[in-house]
């Protein structure tokens, strides 16, 4: 499975090519999600990972992740694993955001959202499944860092985030501390 993870030898950019940086890092995070999830049984559940984890966006959060773990000298291995599970949280909030019973929405990129596609429960599931995944990945990555504080920042991170969205909906005055949050 490490062999998902690894990238030829680091280069050296100008600012000029910061461009051809970014494209460079968003390639290795979309390979190394294609290879994390495949198509395995059951195929309806990796469909729905896949179609909305893959769903080729700009991949900012993984590449700001691979980023700064560059800046301070970390592992290859380690970067592109946290890059990953970085890019699942961030996509199984989205799906769920869409579902009828939070933003109905029906459009994401321009494509029709998950649960349009592929169901409400699959979508569920296919988010739950992202998660855990997520997960997965940064248990594998992350040593030293107990494990409870690694379930709070995502629980909060992710769930907070969440509830902050439907306590928010409809309110016409918000506070810069409420959306900072």
């Amino acid at each position: 499975m490490e062999e998902v993870f690894k990238q030829k030898e680091p280069q050296t950019y100008e600012p000029l090519y910061f461009k051809a940086y970014l494209v460079e890092k968003v390639n290795f995070v979309n390979q190394a999600l294609d290879k994390v999830v495949s198509f395995k049984e059951p195929q309806k559940i990796h469909e729905a990972m896949r179609y909305s984890l893959l769903a080729r966006g700009k991949c900012v959060c993984p590449v700001l992740c691979i980023v700064a773990c560059e800046l301070v000298g970390g592992e290859e291995s380690i970067e592109m694993h946290i890059a990953c599970a970085v890019e699942m949280i961030h996509a199984m909030p989205l799906i769920h955001d869409d579902l009828p019973c939070m933003d109905n929405d029906d459009l994401r990129l321009g494509k029709p959202t998950n649960h349009k596609v592929f169901g409400e429960a699959i979508a569920v599931l296919a988010g739950d499944a992202l998660l855990a995944l997520a997960f997965e990945h940064i248990a594998n990555a992350i040593h030293g860092v107990s494990p409870t504080r690694i379930v709070r920042v995502i629980r909060e991170g992710v769930v907070g985030e969440q509830v902050a969205d439907i306590q928010s909906s409809g309110l016409a005055n918000l506070s810069l501390e409420h959306l900072e949050f």
